[in-house]
């Protein structure tokens, strides 16, 4: 049975036709169904999503036979997601649970970004302290399906990954991993960890400039 409907396939297809101008990759990596238990649910997600653009690719990987290609990326667990520009780039973005609900629409906002060009779509003064950033950060978005307010949490700190490739920024999804979640004292989302230094969190989808604020705070 399709997850996407006939009207949102179409909106989708209309979408992607109109704004990719460059070839998107997919790069998942899943487990075993006794090890990963949404694994089968996010590739037919994927494969629905592949089957809307000839510019989006898919690449599937299981996370214990290709360890070279996992390290590579940095994956920690699954089922995981990263977006790279058509060379394989890697740009910093992750996703790490399902990206549905709410954050189905993060996903499609994320594509279309690295379909023309992954630009980061932030003010010139927020692009500028970014990059004076210079040692690695970590940004950890905890969400759930259902969050409203959680999609721009996930695409600001996606956006900042965009301008440093010392940021790396991902979307965790709370329920998947329960107990992650409970280590960090995830009790509301969106709940933001900087470095997944437990202590070092703040709450609610920020404005942008507040965001920036809250990751330099922390990292100094």
């Amino acid at each position: 049975m399709a997850l996407l409907s006939e009207k949102d396939r179409e909106y989708l297809e209309d979408l992607f036709s109109k704004e990719l101008d460059n070839k998107v990759k997919l790069i998942f990596f899943g487990d075993s169904k006794d090890n990963c238990e949404y694994c089968d649910l996010e590739e037919q997600i994927l494969d629905e999503v592949r089957e809307l653009s000839d510019k989006i690719v898919v690449e599937k990987y299981n996370v214990n036979e290709h360890k070279d290609l996992a390290e590579k990326f940095q994956v920690e667990m699954t089922p995981a997601l990263i977006l790279t520009l058509e060379d394989g780039e890697d740009k910093g973005v992750r996703f790490y649970g399902i990206p549905s609900g709410h954050e189905f629409g993060t996903l499609v906002q994320d594509i279309v970004t690295f379909g023309k060009g992954a630009n980061p779509e932030l003010s010139p003064e927020t692009i500028e302290k970014l990059k004076k950033i210079d040692k690695p950060v970590k940004i950890s978005v905890f969400v759930t399906p259902t969050c409203p307010y959680c999609p721009r949490a996930v695409l600001t700190a996606h956006n900042f990954a965009l301008v440093n490739p010392l940021i790396k920024a991902e979307m965790i999804e709370a329920n998947e991993f329960f107990e992650l979640s409970n280590e960090f004292g995830v009790s509301s989302v969106p709940h933001i960890v900087i470095n997944r230094n437990p202590n070092t969190f703040f709450i609610g989808a920020y404005p942008e400039a507040q965001y920036l604020e809250e990751v330099l705070k922390a990292i100094k």
